[in-house]
């Protein structure tokens, strides 16, 4: 502790460094790592013949070591502390006869102009630039100028730093501004892990002659172990690429010290194109007791399966972590804009990095299993992507579930981990003799989906509860004749394709406010309309009120429209803790214009999908006011919870008799020829719902 100055301002002092190698004696002082971590990036702008200063030299062996390592020679070293001056010249007079240490203060240098291909500094910077005073940041420019003065046109200046966000940035800005080429380097196992947490990097100044006028800045950083630079576009940009490798390395060191509480994610990014190729999530067993074979594991998420419960929600992740049996276990989920090689391929790649996220006290040379499902990464295939002015960039992919099943979806990129619609894809019939010799000739890709939609088959299991909630539509007859139902959001349309196809005399009414997704449930869903199927482009807002101003228009006695209406539409907000419906849905106004256009027997069913809690409670208490009959049926595993809204009291049943006339609904369903799934289990769905 006596070594560190009782100011930051001491860095700047010659009495205190004299004081510090006084105390500290021979024992070198690196400064941000030793020479086998930043030779890999030295050699690459270090040149044998070049001459070369290192301002600020201290008592490190850098100089020594490159000297001696053969990367150059005429070296000059400068400190204003005459004691480590002195101290090495006594260690290197001797030994290496072309290298010199001088007594001399780097802002006021008694070199000539343009003497040197390389200035080399390590931790200087970082020890003057400890804040922004108007003082210290005067002290800088003139010591980036005296650099610059002293430098040759080609010359460059390395900086070994910590980076921190104001010396990065000043030594950015000020040297970019002056026309030369910057380059940052992150140095691959920097420094002693117990000093400095931090990774080490270095910039790479170029000196280029400055060109009148508005030149382009030429920004660029290096990833750790890696060749291939990023260029960026701005200070602002490369600052924060740096802050990303910073976070991460803290992250590591967080990790292999203390197990984490809460999971933890982040995105590996591919090297070409910067974008994420790998999202991780590491998930802590304390359960688990600990032994040498249990305690880390990494699991590969099969493509197309992120979004499953088991796999894209922190419960089912600790549900996952525990069934599997490790105290550490990492989920990797495989993005859709990348290719893999396989789980062979995965596991090369992500081997290295995987060991930085290790628990305390795992060896390093420890074997960490790969697992999967089925042990092999699924199959994901793009059918189509494009952008709706309304929804932005979405995607249609094909899937493989579990066993031979596959599965379309509908992504919008926006909130990429949520299905926004899924129908089942048919396997293909069974070919005759000849027609299946044909096509063994043709060798078709074993992974290649089926192409053709299941309409009969509800993937989503709150599409499952709204169905059931027609039970509740009034009358002796659980399924009544010809009723109108109007569902609000379209999606890839298996809702109301199920419910035109199983409710056979239904007459439905579909709106949806982005004709993209119209155009995509026609061609990648297998929705089409009909006699008795309609959809109406417009604002889900603006075709209730227009509705409910009809009916006000029309004589007391006329009927109302609808037996039973649907809002199955997302948000566009995500900023909002509900992302279904959008908060204008359930505003107690519009509520009473769906009301007025609603049955008075009929069932008004909400898909609500809110987080926030007291959010929540403001939409049920609206929901009341409006609706004297509420129930409301959560679904499992999922943040989802069905509401089913009646206008009238006197409908009320309990859980056993709704379970009743779903078990007879589900009966008159379930025709022959028609395909019917037990998942449906329709009775299950009513008999768990809650009369709120």
């Amino acid at each position: 502790m006596d070594l560190l100055p009782r100011s930051p301002g001491e860095f700047g002092s010659s009495r205190y460094w004299d004081r510090f190698f006084r105390q500290r004696g021979q024992r070198p002082f690196e400064w941000y790592g030793a020479f086998p971590e930043l030779c890999p990036v030295l050699h690459k702008y270090v040149r044998p013949r070049d001459k070369v200063l290192v301002v600020g030299c201290g008592n490190s062996e850098l100089s020594e070591q490159m000297y001696d390592m053969g990367m150059c020679e005429d070296i000059i070293n400068i400190d204003i502390s005459d004691a480590v001056i002195r101290q090495m010249q006594e260690r290197s007079g001797s030994k290496r006869p072309k290298m010199s240490y001088l007594l001399m203060d780097m802002l006021q240098m008694d070199f000539p102009d343009a003497h040197f291909q390389v200035v080399l500094d390590k931790g200087t910077l970082d020890a003057i630039l400890t804040d922004e005073e108007e003082a210290t940041l005067a002290k800088v420019d003139k010591m980036f100028a005296e650099i610059s003065r002293v430098l040759q046109v080609g010359g460059r200046y390395l900086c070994v730093s910590l980076a921190q966000d104001h010396v990065l940035k000043k030594a950015v800005e000020y040297f970019s501004q002056e026309g030369w080429v910057v380059r940052v380097h992150q140095v691959a196992g920097s420094g002693d892990k117990q000093q400095f947490v931090l990774p080490v990097f270095v910039y790479v100044m170029t000196k280029f002659r400055r060109i009148p006028g508005s030149a382009p800045q030429i920004l660029e950083i290096c990833p750790e172990e890696q060749d291939k630079l990023m260029r960026v576009e701005s200070v602002e940009r490369l600052v924060a690429a740096v802050k990303d490798r910073q976070h991460y390395a803290l992250l590591c060191s967080q990790l292999s010290k203390t197990p984490c509480r809460e999971q933890v994610s982040l995105d590996l990014c591919d090297k070409e194109s910067g974008r994420p190729r790998y999202t991780l999530h590491v998930v802590d067993s304390p359960s688990v007791k600990p032994s040498r074979d249990n305690r880390f594991a990494i699991f590969i998420i099969p493509q197309g399966r992120e979004t499953e419960w088991l796999f894209g929600t922190e419960e089912g992740r600790r549900q996952l972590a525990a069934s599997a049996g490790f105290g550490r276990l990492v989920t990797v989920a495989l993005h859709r804009e990348q290719h893999y090689e396989g789980m062979a391929g995965i596991q090369a790649e992500l081997s290295g990095k995987v060991m930085e996220l290790a628990p305390p006290g795992l060896s390093a040379q420890q074997q960490v299993p790969f697992l999967s499902v089925g042990g092999d990464i699924g199959v994901r295939m793009v059918q189509h992507c494009d952008t709706s002015p309304l929804s932005g960039e979405y995607v249609v992919e094909d899937v493989k579930g579990d066993g031979t099943s596959y599965f379309r979806r509908l992504i919008f990129l926006s909130n990429r981990n949520v299905v926004q619609s899924e129908a089942r894809l048919l396997a293909p019939a069974p070919l005759s003799g000849q027609k299946k010799r044909r096509k063994d000739k043709k060798k078709a890709s074993p992974t290649e989906p089926p192409t053709a939609i299941d309409k009969s088959y509800l993937c989503c299991e709150h599409h499952k509860a709204m169905v059931a909630g027609l039970c509740l539509l009034g009358g002796p007859d659980p399924l009544p004749g010809d009723e109108a139902v109007l569902v609000v959001g379209l999606g890839g349309g298996s809702l109301p394709l199920f419910i035109h196809d199983y409710f056979s005399q239904a007459r439905v009414a579909v709106v949806e406010i982005d004709p993209s997704m119209l155009e995509v449930a026609t061609r990648w869903f297998g929705f089409s309309q009909g006699d008795r199927m309609r959809v109406y482009v417009s604002d889900g807002l603006d075709y209730v009120a227009k509705l409910a101003a009809e009916v006000f228009a029309l004589p007391p006695a006329a009927p109302a429209q609808y037996d039973a209406i649907m809002f199955d539409v997302d948000s566009k907000d995500l900023t909002v803790g509900m992302s279904c419906p959008p908060p204008a849905f359930v505003e107690r106004p519009f509520l009473q214009k769906v009301k007025t256009i609603l049955k008075p027997e009929g069932v008004f069913v909400l898909n609500l999908v809110c987080r926030d809690i007291r959010l929540k409670e403001s939409v049920l208490a609206t929901l009341r006011e409006v609706f004297p009959l509420l129930y409301a049926r959560r679904i499992e595993g999922e943040v989802n919870e069905i509401l089913f809204c009646q206008p009238s009291p006197e409908g009320r049943r309990d859980p056993t008799e709704l379970g009743a006339r779903a078990r007879a609904l589900e009966g008159d369903l379930r025709q022959p020829g028609r395909p019917w799934d037990s998942s449906y289990a329709l009775a299950d769905m009513l008999q768990a719902v809650k009369i709120l």
